[in-house]
Parts: structure tokens; sequence; C-alpha cells
């Protein structure tokens, strides 16, 4: 492992420069790239391998919930806003029922070494229908006492009932949103949140035995300006997380109807997108936290930091973790999961969620089955995205593959970002240097076969 693998440089201008569309990788191949030809059928017979071998990998749980009570105006979520609480009720008796399907699907009580619940706004469930979904998860799967279990919290929609009650349920990390504390960014945003309710929520967690605490933030939203952030970084800073994902924000309004109501005169300028992240990385490094990658910071003793260090990091749908060998059996509206050298994903709208499950079919819409080639690219992307560095050696011998060879063309493009100062090449290794960690994304691309023409990256959102 990289000894200088927590170092980060902040080149504004070779940042400007190369900045482009480009996806996020929690998966390879990306979401977009699924199919309709992969579905319930398909996931079922590759369950069914898992046991092939007498070794089956243990579990990861994704719960989606999609309901949320107010709009946010910035969110890409998949969500459905309503106030109407008796939606909850009837999403949840079906979501126990896809759990029942896919635990006979696996075998009852497979081993779970994590959970998240993500949303949506997961605590817009009644705490009766939290301990519902997790007394069906016990009987249905096994979660080991130091497994990782995590849910999103909208600080605004929870009491300290609820907080205690997700920590009797086994939850021990929690993710708070905040994105910014400033009056009039978030009245632009339509998310007005008090830092007394964000405090009032990390305090419950702590006081209620949350091993983990993450803020989420965003840069680059209407009215934010250097000052304006700046503050609500030290406020949060004060909040002493132990880890902070600091997200930037994508405009796509064309894609993302919420997005039109943002007045587009009010969104930062570039440059002021760039200070604010720089900023951003001096106060966050210099109050001693570690850049994990991507957009996440954790605190040097903190689990992901850990795993960093000794090359066990891992990344997917629900960002860095570091389980890195298990299943990812997801449940839910739309939800993404991953068996194998599988994808699958679950219907985006309720209807049509609830209409498989009335037919007694997993309500999966879309998936892949990845083939040799994507494997090996998904593996060097994963690389990349956790550790900063690849060896050759081990990726060839790992995947029967020639690297230079195989990855002719990738390498005289790799050279070029040599001439950047992104990395280095080694005839063993490559290397993302200090500079190159911010421009992660652009590096991963260069191995994503998928966006071999132009016209493929407008879909994605800006890399910083």
């Amino acid at each position: 492992m990289n000894d200088a693998v927590n170092q980060l440089v902040v080149d504004l201008e070779l940042i400007r420069r190369l900045d482009k569309n480009g996806p996020r990788y929690t998966s390879y191949p990306t979401a977009d790239r699924f199919i309709e030809a992969f579905n319930a059928e398909s996931y079922s017979q590759w369950v069914a391998k898992r046991e092939i071998g007498g070794v089956s990998r243990p579990l990861s749980l994704y719960i989606h919930i999609p309901f949320c009570n107010t709009l946010c105006f910035y969110c890409a979520c998949n969500k459905v806003i309503t106030k109407d609480k008796s939606k909850a009720a009837e999403y949840v008796r079906y979501l126990i029922k896809e759990m029942e399907m896919q635990s006979k699907l696996l075998g009852e009580r497979q081993v779970v070494e994590q959970l998240h619940f993500g949303g949506g706004t997961p605590t817009f469930l009644s705490d009766d229908e939290i301990r519902e979904v997790m007394t069906a998860i016990g009987k249905h799967f096994k979660l080991i006492p130091d497994g990782e279990y995590s849910i999103e919290i909208d600080p605004r929609k929870v009491s300290d009932e609820t907080i205690a009650l997700l920590g009797q349920a086994g939850f021990n990390r929690i993710s708070v949103g905040v994105q910014d504390f400033d009056d009039d960014v978030q009245k632009a945003v339509n998310r007005i949140q008090s830092e007394e309710e964000t405090l009032r929520v990390i305090k419950a967690s702590r006081a209620n035995g949350f091993k983990s605490v993450s803020i989420d933030l965003i840069y680059g939203l209407p009215r934010q300006t250097l000052e304006g952030f700046g503050r609500t970084l030290d406020r949060v800073i004060a909040a002493d997380p132990d880890r902070l994902s600091i997200y930037n924000y994508a405009h796509m309004p064309t894609i993302f109807k919420p997005q039109r109501r943002i007045n587009e005169d009010e969104l930062p300028a570039a440059q002021t997108k760039l200070d604010i992240l720089s900023m951003a990385v001096n106060k966050l490094t210099g109050a001693g936290y570690v850049y994990i990658g991507m957009d996440h910071f954790a605190k040097p003793e903190d689990e992901l930091a850990v795993a960093q260090r000794q090359g066990r990091l891992h990344r997917n749908f629900q960002g860095y973790s570091t389980h890195s060998d298990c299943d990812l059996v997801a449940l839910g509206v739309s939800a993404i999961g991953k068996i194998g050298p599988t994808y699958s994903q679950n219907y985006r709208e309720l209807e049509d969620y609830y209409d498989a499950l009335d037919r007694d079919q997993l309500p999966i819409m879309r998936g892949l089955e990845l083939n040799a080639d994507d494997l090996v690219r998904r593996a060097i992307i994963q690389a990349l995205m956790c550790h900063f560095e690849i060896s050759k050696e081990s990726l060839g011998i790992a995947y029967l593959v020639d690297f230079d060879q195989y990855f002719a063309t990738e390498m005289k493009e790799l050279a070029e970002y040599e001439k950047e100062g992104l990395l280095k090449l080694s005839p063993q290794w490559i290397t993302v240097t200090p500079k190159g960690r911010m421009l992660i994304r652009n590096i991963c691309m260069v191995f994503d076969k998928y966006l071999r023409t132009r016209t493929e990256h407008a879909r994605y959102s800006k890399v910083i």
C-alpha cells in the first residue's frame, strides 16, 4: 500500500482544465448499461450458483425507503413526495414480501455483515414500521454482532426517541444530511434545517451507542459563497463527525425535474465552486481528517481510513465500505443488488414494483451479467477508486491477461495523464499522484470501454 495514500494536492488550474462529465463508479459497468433481458429468472439462476463449491459469500442488505415529506430541489434520488403515512404501511407490507421471497431463494438465515437503509427518508416510516422491518430482517437473515449497520437520517424528521429505537434495533452508523447551514442556501433549495436540529440528532446518536456519525454536505448549490460555506464547514467540524462527504452538486434539470425549480442565475460560478472545494479540503485535512477518495473524508482511526491503509477498502452502491467480499441483496423500489458477476435493479415506479410482487415475482426490472472484460475493468476501477494504485502483475495473474498488451490503448492515454502529473507509470505499477487524486474519476474513465464515444459523456455529471 502506498505510504502517501492520505496525501492530497488540490491543483485548481489542473482541475479546471481537465474537468468533464463522468460516472461516479459505484459500479462498473454503470447502471445505465443494464438490460431488461436480465430479469427475475436470470437473477434466480445466479443466486442458485452461490452455493456451488460449498462456499457462499456473506451478504450485504440494502433497503430503499423512497418517501419524503418535502421536496429538496437539488435531489436526484428515486423518491416519492407525500405526507400520507398510510403509503409507508403499504410499502412495508410489500417490502417484507420481497424479503421473504429473497430469503427463500437464498436460503433461510443467510449471514449478513452489512445493512444500509437509504432513501428517500428512511425515518418516514413510523417507529412501529421500523420495528416491523427489523424484526422481519432478523427472522429471515442472521445479522452478525459486529456488522456495519447504517441508516440515512433527515434531522428535521426524527425524534430522540426514534434515534434510541434505531440504536436498540442494531443500527450502529448514522448518516446525517446537512448540505449547508446557510439560511439563504437552504431557502433556495427548499430544505430549511437548523444547526440545533442537526446537533441534537448527533448528540442523540452518540448517547445511543452509534459507533460512527457521518455528515453529508453539497457544494455548488444556489446562493453558496466561499465565506458562507466556510462557516458551515467550521460548524460541521466543531460537531466532530467521524466521516464527512462533500458532494458536487450536478445541475441536470433535463434529467431531474425537481432541479427545474432552482434558479440557475443563483448557482455559483465555476471558479467559486473550485475555490469552495479547495477550501473544504484544506479545512478538513487541517482538522485531521483523512481523504478517502472521491468526496469522502474520515478520521484516521475510522474503519474506512484503517481499511484503506490495510488495502481492504471497497466501493459499492452505498459508497465506500470495509466489506469487500459481500454479495449485495437490494430490497425496495429502484434498489440495485449484486450477486456474483451480476447486477440487478428493481422497478423504479411503485406501481410496477407492487404489481410484480402481487404476481409472486421478484420485482427485477433489469440487470447485467458481466463478461471477462467487464470483470477485469471493474477490478481496475475498484482498485483505483479505493487505493489510488494498481499492480499490473497481480491483475494480469488474476484475470489471465498481459496487462500492457491488453490495455495498450489505455496505457497511451495514461501516458498523457502522466505528463500532466496525475499519475506515475512503471513496469509493475500505476500509481495516482497526490494531485491526481481529486481527478480519480478521469483516470478510471480511461478503463471504461463504454465511454469510447464522446457523446456517451453527456449523460453524466461533472467530475468536480
